[in-house]
């Protein structure tokens, strides 16, 4: 398993730290069942969700796919 930088700058003041902390609530309500939305069965799920939902960025953070992906 790869380190994540969370501290990692990717847009105007966001790091990959603050889209994690954007994306984690909704991510875990979703992985324990308590969403709409089915939990992730796959990596291209994941980084599909994780683009779509990030807040300003829509461009694909390895590094915050890759976060989410280890907890799956």
């Amino acid at each position: 398993m790869a380190t994540i930088n969370l501290n990692k700058h990717i847009w105007e003041g966001w790091t990959v730290g603050c889209f994690i902390n954007e994306l984690e609530p909704t991510f875990n309500q979703i992985m324990n069942g308590n969403s709409w939305q089915k939990p992730f069965k796959n990596k291209d799920e994941l980084k599909k969700w994780c683009m779509e939902n990030q807040p300003f960025y829509k461009k694909h953070i390895p590094d915050v796919v890759n976060y989410f992906n280890n907890k799956i």
